[in-house]
């Protein structure tokens, strides 16, 4: 294996990975916000902790449930276990002296919504086991002291609360949103850092070796092996922890200085009531980030702006008299945009197989967007997905006039108007609209079909389905 030296190998450099913190507290001593002032954490012993029987178990467990793709060295998760009971003696040992090396990981591409790509770094699934194992222990320490503003990757928080508390600044007259957009935040996070925070909390230096050389531990591209003197791809359980104990320094400052704020991973908002303050706030940010955590602010991302001009975690909020949580102009088109694919003809896939992956998508979607109190946006979401699909059987009946008039007979559709639809030189979602097609596919033909009415979902779902 080749190993490309970009740069310098420098001690310090961060993770921020994509990983599920469990909820499990076990025996492992939490640590209060005033611990962190003064002394480290009273143990000498975390790794030991780390590789006790149900901690492991319990870290397996969760690494087979995530399942995912092999890392550099090809193994998968089914194969894990066997290979545990073969080296597991030599791990621990290796563990326990410090002198265990995580493997490089492996880079995957992904795109992003919005347009171009995003880096993720896949461990080997016996990293990914080690890291879960190291999470178990580490989060019921650090977590306790994280602000009760930060929202991310945290036992029982998530997005829909940061959306809420949100909500609740608007409300009180914080209108105006200072939205700061970290420039390459895990290609910029910066080792030294990071490290220098932990080993504050932390004395087992064998646990801070070990996140170390994860840190450290190199991308592979290609086939060769990039060292990182600063960043880390995502991808591992373990990023999200030291990702928020980065930026709970953040949290802390904010909070120092009395701002209204939440946050959610590397995406967070401010608060303040009239633009001059938010632009002063954001100046002041900006030098805060960059002085004291080495990162800096992507200008043409960020901004001051009133609270209906920005959005937040896929949601925006209503102007007018009544406060409401709204889906996202954005969020709307990436949702029509997945709509359009599965409904695209050219994919040459029955009818059937369209309504069974639209199904399985808009469970997920309504699932995530049932904060939204705009319940009429839902019905008409619901009557675009249907014409979609009148769309996708036009299509379906070629461009042949008498294959469009014995379907439309067939459906329902009087003689007459049979032949004006077959003859229209129309295109399919001109006709899609047209009341012949309605009425030869009316909504009951779709519930027929198996189509899950996205209305009827949310209201299923939403806290606010009362007001449908």
């Amino acid at each position: 294996m080749v190993v490309q030296k970009n740069q310098p190998m420098r001690e310090g450099q961060t993770g921020f990975l994509r990983g599920e913190a469990s909820e499990r507290s076990g025996k492992v001593r939490q640590v209060t916000a005033a611990s962190e002032k003064s002394n480290p954490i009273t143990t000498t012993t975390l790794m030991e902790e780390v590789i006790r029987r149900d901690n492991l178990t319990a870290a397996l467990k969760r690494v087979r449930a995530n399942k995912g793709s092999p890392g550099v060295d090809g193994m998968t998760v089914e194969e894990l276990g066997g290979y545990l009971r073969e080296q597991w003696p030599r791990i621990r040992e290796e563990l326990l002296m410090g002198d265990y090396r995580p493997q490089p990981v492996k880079e995957v591409m992904i795109p992003k919504p919005e347009g171009g790509t995003r880096q993720l770094g896949i461990p080997t699934v016996l990293d990914r086991f080690i890291q879960q194992a190291l999470l178990q222990v580490l989060a019921p320490i650090f977590d306790p002291t994280f602000s009760s503003f930060s929202y991310g990757f945290r036992p029982g928080r998530n997005a829909h609360q940061a959306v809420k508390q949100a909500k609740e600044y608007i409300a009180e007259g914080y209108e105006w949103v200072v939205d700061i957009d970290l420039e390459k935040f895990f290609d910029r996070v910066n080792h030294d850092i990071l490290m220098g925070r932990l080993a504050k909390r932390i004395e087992d230096k064998r646990i801070l070796r070990l996140i170390r050389r994860y840190l450290q531990a190199g991308i592979m591209v290609h086939g060769v092996v990039q060292e990182r003197w600063e960043g880390t791809p995502q991808g591992g359980p373990l990023s999200p922890l030291l990702s928020n104990l980065l930026l709970d320094e953040l949290d802390k400052e904010l909070e120092r200085r009395g701002h209204r704020f939440c946050r959610y991973a590397d995406d967070g908002n401010i608060y303040v009531k009239t633009k001059r303050a938010g632009e002063r706030v954001f100046e002041s940010i900006e030098r805060f980030l960059w002085k004291r955590l080495r990162l800096r602010v992507n200008r043409d991302k960020s901004a001051v702006a009133h609270y209906p001009e920005r959005s937040f975690l896929g949601f925006s909020f209503t102007r007018g008299r009544e406060l409401k949580i709204r889906f996202s102009a954005k969020s709307l088109r990436r949702m029509k945009g997945q709509v359009k694919s599965i409904t695209r003809r050219s994919r040459g896939v029955s009818f059937g197989q369209v309504i069974e992956e639209l199904n399985t998508f808009l469970r997920g979607w309504i699932g995530y967007y049932r904060l939204a109190e705009t319940h009429t946006v839902i019905r008409d979401l619901d009557s675009w997905i249907r014409r979609r699909l009148r769309c996708f059987m036009v299509k379906c009946w070629i461009n042949s006039c008498p294959t469009r008039y014995k379907k439309l007979v067939a459906m329902g559709v009087n003689v007459k108007d049979a032949l004006a639809m077959a003859g229209s030189r129309k295109g399919p979602w001109a006709l899609s609209n047209a009341k012949p097609l309605k009425v030869a596919m009316p909504n009951q033909f779709f519930a027929e079909q198996g189509l899950l009415s996205l209305l009827h979902q949310y209201q299923a779902v939403s806290p606010t389905s009362a007001l449908c």
